[in-house]
This record gives C-alpha cells, sequence and structure tokens, in this order.
C-alpha cells in the first residue's frame, strides 16, 4: 500500500514539473512570436482535477526570462492569496482563479494582447468572419465579449468572463484582447497561433476595403469540423517549438534557479 502511494505521488510530482515546463515554454514562445506585450498579461493551467488549483506567472516578470521554478502555484479558493508578498497581478488573479474554478474544460487558459487579434478585438463587429480554413477552424466556437469595463481586477467581472465565455474554447474581448482555454497547454498554443493567423487574415482582408467573401455556414460548420482531424498538429509543433528552445540554450525548463536567460526568435 506505501509503495502504490509512493508511486502515486511520485507521477503527480513528475506531471506537475512537466506542466510547469511546457508552460514556461509558452511564456517564451509567446515573446518568440511577439505575442507579449511588456511584462503583463497571463498563461496559466490546471493541477488539481478539479482545476482550482492551478500554476500561473508571478507578477510583472517578463515572459522572456520566465523559468519553470517561476512559476506560481495558486488555490483558487485561497482568499489571502492577495495579500501575500508574491501576489499575482490582480487582473491575472481575478480572470484565470475564476474560470478555472468555473469551467472544468478551461485546464490552460492564455490570454494575451498580440496585434492582429487585439486589433480585430477593438472593431465594432469583432467576429471571425470565416473566409478561409484558419478563420473557419473557429467557427461555432468563439465567444464575444462588447462589455469591457476597464481592467478586469476583481472577482465579479472575472464571474462575468466565466458566464461570456461558457463552453467556448475562445473569447474576443472587445476593446482588450483574447483568451483561449483548451484542455492541455499544446492544444491552446496551437489555438492561439491559428487565432493570431486567422485575425491577421482578416486585418488584412479589411484592409483593402473589398467586401469580404465569407463562406456560408454550413460549409464553415464542415471547416470547422474538418480541423478535428489535425488535432495532432498541436502536440508536434508544441514539441518542435520546445526543441527550437532547447537548441537555443534556452533555460525556461529550469526547475531550480540555476542557469541563465537565453533569447530565441523565430
Amino acid at each position: 500500500m506505501l509503495d502504490r502511494f509512493v508511486a502515486a505521488a511520485e507521477t503527480a510530482d513528475a506531471l506537475n514539473a512537466q506542466l510547469r515546463v511546457d508552460l514556461a515554454a509558452a511564456f517564451r514562445l509567446a515573446v518568440a512570436f511577439d505575442w507579449h506585450e511588456s511584462v503583463g498579461n497571463h498563461l496559466s493551467v490546471a493541477l488539481s482535477p478539479d482545476g482550482r488549483k492551478f500554476l500561473m506567472n508571478p507578477r510583472w516578470k517578463h515572459f522572456a526570462s520566465i523559468n519553470a521554478y517561476d512559476l506560481l502555484s495558486l488555490d483558487s479558493d485561497d482568499l489571502e492569496t492577495m495579500q501575500r508578498p508574491n501576489a499575482p497581478d490582480p487582473s491575472a488573479w481575478a480572470i484565470h482563479s475564476r474560470i478555472h474554478a468555473a469551467l472544468p474544460h478551461a485546464r490552460c487558459i492564455l490570454h494575451l494582447h498580440p496585434p492582429y487579434s487585439t486589433a480585430l478585438s477593438t472593431l465594432a463587429d469583432p467576429t471571425i468572419h470565416p473566409i478561409d480554413g484558419n478563420t473557419a477552424r473557429f467557427y461555432g466556437r468563439t465567444a464575444t465579449d462588447l462589455g469591457y469595463d476597464g481592467i478586469a481586477d476583481d472577482a465579479v467581472e472575472g464571474d462575468r468572463l466565466v458566464d461570456v465565455l461558457a463552453d467556448k474554447s475562445v473569447l474576443i474581448m472587445g476593446n482588450h484582447g483574447v483568451l483561449v482555454v483548451a484542455p492541455t497547454i499544446a492544444a491552446a498554443f496551437e489555438d492561439f497561433y491559428f487565432l493570431e493567423k486567422a485575425s491577421k487574415t482578416l486585418v488584412l482582408a479589411y484592409s483593402t476595403g473589398k467586401p469580404l467573401n465569407v463562406m456560408s455556414p454550413e460549409l464553415a460548420a464542415r471547416t470547422a469540423h474538418g480541423w478535428t482531424a489535425y488535432s495532432g498538429m498541436a502536440t508536434a509543433h508544441f514539441a518542435q517549438l520546445k526543441q527550437m528552445l532547447d537548441e537555443s540554450g534556452s533555460t525556461y525548463a529550469s526547475l531550480n534557479r540555476e542557469g541563465r536567460c537565453q533569447s530565441f526568435r523565430l
């Protein structure tokens, strides 16, 4: 019985360590793709089965310097979190703690302000119209919030965003940015990658001043469903991106404080 308990504990520790490494990689890659913004924005991943315990970046630490050991281990139910010296960013806590606590499908949450999807979020109609394969990928999977009321830094606003996101995997946050949730870090990163590409396509199409050639609902739905056969791309893509980080000498995977920061660009 004791051996079984020890084995289970070692397995949990190994899983948590891998989540730390993968999330740290996502921060470094966000810099490489120019999705970051100063020392703001936030990414998180659930640790516990119910999602209420999770990892997230520390307050105001540049994504390019985040290592696996830097990530905060947090609990949505811990009412003392924001009173501690190492408290996370208030906006990060308000958004991520509420979503992790309320939405089981949101194992990984990426909230960023990348150029094209943020530009799209500022339009009066920020709909991701299905005009090609990448934009159609998000057909039926996107929620839109047009109720922006300033910086989201309290539980009430976090709960409101939970209600808007509901069972969707992408939230276009009007006048703000975007948020993606997924069962894994690799899946969330892949969706974010294609979301920014889809937004770029739309922004460039709008810039021509010509009418959009929007797919019919039937074609858009069929194209979106067609992406399910390619779900394995997420794992393969993320693994190869991590390999590029490794080959560049990045210290993102450090689980202790030895090592130094390395830059990396795609």
